[in-house]
């Protein structure tokens, strides 16, 4: 049994709070660049030139990618041979939090309760953690800040299994279509497809996760994916929704079995500052 101090977690999670606030993954940046190339908008073009210079800036200034420093949400694989010691997972987890949003002057944007008393808990806890127990004595953690104005455009519909392949796509399509600028494109479309009502939701935001530009490993849901994104980039809403073909810089799908009678989808929607960064201990 190998002993992880919490104190150690705490420290990791600081500096992915802030280094995925700062630094945008490079296979993001790589996308942007290319989508700059291809997008024959002017307008279109001088928005994708702003995002470029922005996480330039970004970088040299360590400054956040945007104002919307988002809610942290954790993916965490625990191994089960690991012993959390002086002090428990989850507390590590948000005390990590709560210094990078502080040390790192990150937007603290959680309230404590969701519907009658909205009040700021002033230092972006409790965050979110989803934690899966793996063989072996390491522990990786995933921090993804999510933004507020691309979570609030994400859906889920169950739809019934009859309606196929057709029905996905639509749904898909539809729900970016109805997004409009708000999710600040050009976005990742995380897609999950299966499980239930709840896990259909974790399989999307999972997906966003993957590498821009790397498939699914399935080749029917590789070639969905290219599918949609296609779909997608013909519905000329564009950079910052105003006009182009560059809307969306990659469609991620993640699925898992389900029931007979049930066919879950989700659409998490990520913007441009397609934020992640991950270690492991």
């Amino acid at each position: 049994m190998r002993r992880v101090r919490a104190d150690k977690i705490t420290a990791a999670v600081k500096k992915l709070c802030i280094d995925a606030n700062y630094y945008l993954p490079e296979d993001v940046v790589d996308v942007l660049k290319k989508g700059y190339e291809k997008e024959e908008s002017p307008l279109g073009r001088d928005i994708l030139q702003q995002i470029l210079k922005n996480i330039e800036v970004a970088k040299k200034e360590r400054i956040p990618l945007c104002q919307d420093t988002g809610i942290a949400v954790f993916f965490i694989e625990l191994g089960q041979k690991v012993q959390i010691v002086e002090g428990y997972l989850e507390d590590a987890i948000n005390e990590g939090v709560r210094q990078g949003y502080t040390e790192g002057y990150l937007r603290k944007s959680v309230v404590s309760d969701p519907l009658f008393s909205r009040i700021n808990t002033r230092d972006n806890t409790p965050c979110l953690i989803y934690t899966r127990t793996i063989p072996g004595d390491r522990i990786k953690i995933v921090v993804a800040p999510k933004g507020g104005g691309a979570e609030n455009m994400s859906r889920l519909c169950m739809l019934k299994p009859a309606d196929g392949v057709k029905g996905v796509k639509d749904f898909v399509i539809q729900t970016v279509k109805k997004a409009g600028s708000n999710p600040c494109p050009p976005v990742v479309v995380g897609v999950g497809i299966g499980g239930d009502f709840e896990y259909a939701a974790y399989l999307a935001k999972k997906a966003l996760l993957r590498k821009v530009g790397e498939y699914n490993p399935d080749p029917r849901y590789a070639e969905l994916e290219r599918e949609l994104l296609a779909g997608i980039n013909e519905l000329g809403i564009g950079p910052q929704g105003l006009g182009g073909r560059i809307t969306a810089l990659a469609v991620n799908i993640e699925w898992f079995p389900c029931h007979i009678a049930s066919l879950p989808v989700a659409v998490n929607m990520q913007c441009h500052s397609a934020r992640h960064k991950e270690v492991e201990i």
